[in-house]
């Protein structure tokens, strides 16, 4: 018995389908494989309250002409950390630094448990050592926490952050970048705005923990009474001074 044409065409469709998609599982594979050169790490420096949070960036995706576009890290830092408004104009101003804080208007004095959570974009300078990557520090700070019960320390976790690029001449690829919405100009760019882009793929990156003393409530008596002997004190201290060493101009009618 023959078989007729619908039966043969049948063998025939199911090879041309696992050809296609052996072609898109291949397509795919190497997309993934060229995503994976871009990479993020970041640091926290030096100890205590005040830190230096330290970004580097790897962009193996643009190549050779990572150098004309601007790269930035975006992160949202929690509500234990905070940038200096302040300290970050002096530092823009000495052309040490370039960063967006959204919103940009910080209470430094504020503990962490008033505190609100804001977004970071930290423009990129390129790495000397490495015509793909590009690095960039700032200072960082950690605010005061509520006395804990048990530890001395609290642990303030800051996430991996998201790279962004902006090339303005130059096309990146749809495989490996996809627009993202910044409201942030382009470093470098003084000719109308750019597109941002971000990468696709999630940065092989572990997250930073800053650790932060903290008070133990079973201590908040023995505080309360340091303090208040400590104002005392001092409060006479200064009044004796004032009496022995101060002038005082006789009233007159």
């Amino acid at each position: 018995m023959r078989s007729g044409p619908g039966m043969a065409g049948g063998p025939r469709r199911g090879r041309a389908l696992l050809r296609a998609g052996l072609a898109a599982l291949l397509c795919v594979l190497h997309a993934q494989a060229a995503c994976q050169g871009a990479g993020v790490t970041q640091e926290l420096l030096n100890e205590g309250f005040h830190r230096d949070l330290l970004v580097k960036v790897e962009l193996g995706v643009v190549g050779e002409d990572a150098g004309r576009c601007t790269v930035a890290a975006r992160t949202r830092l929690p509500a234990g950390i905070y940038v200096d408004p302040y300290e970050l104009a002096s530092l823009q101003q000495h052309n040490l630094t370039k960063a967006v804080l959204i919103p940009d208007v910080i209470d430094v004095e504020a503990p962490e448990y008033l505190a609100t959570d804001f977004l970071l974009l930290l423009y990129m300078e390129p790495d000397p050592r490495c015509s793909h990557c590009f690095r960039a520090a700032l200072p960082v700070h950690g605010r005061y926490h509520r006395p804990a019960e048990e530890t001395s320390e609290v642990l303030v976790v800051l996430k991996s952050p998201e790279v962004l690029v902006c090339c303005c001449d130059n096309s990146l690829s749809a495989e490996c970048w996809k627009p993202a919405e910044v409201e942030a100009p382009c470093s470098g760019r003084g000719v109308g705005p750019c597109q941002w882009y971000s990468v696709m793929h999630k940065p092989a990156s572990e997250e930073s923990i800053l650790q932060v003393p903290v008070g133990l409530r079973q201590h908040s008596s023995l505080v309360c009474v340091a303090t208040l002997l400590a104002t005392v004190l001092c409060s006479s201290l200064i009044l004796t001074a004032v009496c022995k060493y101060g002038y005082f101009s006789p009233v007159t009618s």
